[in-house]
């Protein structure tokens, strides 16, 4: 813990000099969180501000000051997701306002601009992001804990109040979902390509 627990149980019960300090405590930590989480370096103050927005007025509803950390990570997180659920949203309604040809040329001159290198980088992580987005957001958050946060098993125990077993399980049910998606995306293509040949 990086503040003792008193301060936090006065900051839940309103006072708002304990609940500034707790913020200073834990600011760097959160916004290490979420710059790792969205990856938009202009955006992750106003993230940030959005945490602790949804902090102060829900810290009334934290139960006992020994789970302060996971929650808030879990705060952080959730505030993350709905801002990158927000921007795949406004990304999609731009494209829907472009012509066929504006894409086209948009998309030429994009990859004009790329080293084949990076090109292979941005397809494998345009690829986990779909991959993730086509299954359930529990299992997105679990997997982008694990594997991108690299967070341990025992702190994902706190986060998710469930024992170190059944952790293990929706993990690997997790997994076997994506690669699911994945062998789904692989005949889907194989089938695009067939259907393309058949066309020529």
């Amino acid at each position: 813990m990086l503040v003792e627990f008193e301060l936090i149980e006065r900051a839940r019960d309103g006072d708002d000099a304990a609940f500034n300090r707790v913020i200073q405590a834990y600011r760097k930590r959160i916004l290490g969180t979420i710059a790792r989480l969205i990856g938009r370096p202009e955006d992750v103050e106003d993230v940030g501000q959005e945490v602790f927005v949804r902090l102060y007025y829900s810290l009334d509803q934290l139960r006992t000051p020994e789970v302060f950390e996971p929650w808030l990570y879990r705060l952080t997180v959730n505030a993350a997701y709905d801002y990158l659920r927000r921007q795949r949203r406004r990304n999609e309604s731009r494209m829907s306002d472009l012509s066929e040809q504006q894409v086209t040329m948009a998309d030429a001159s994009a990859g004009s601009r790329r080293s084949d290198e990076e090109g292979r980088r941005v397809k494998v992580h345009e690829l986990v992001e779909e991959l993730l987005g086509s299954v359930s957001e529990e299992d997105r958050i679990l997997l982008k804990l694990k594997e991108v946060e690299g967070l341990s098993l025992r702190e994902l125990e706190k986060i998710y109040s469930v024992n170190e077993n059944a952790l293990k399980v929706r993990l690997f049910r997790a997994r076997q979902r994506v690669l699911k998606a994945f062998e789904g995306k692989k005949a889907q293509d194989a089938a695009a390509r067939k259907v393309t040949v058949r066309e020529e």
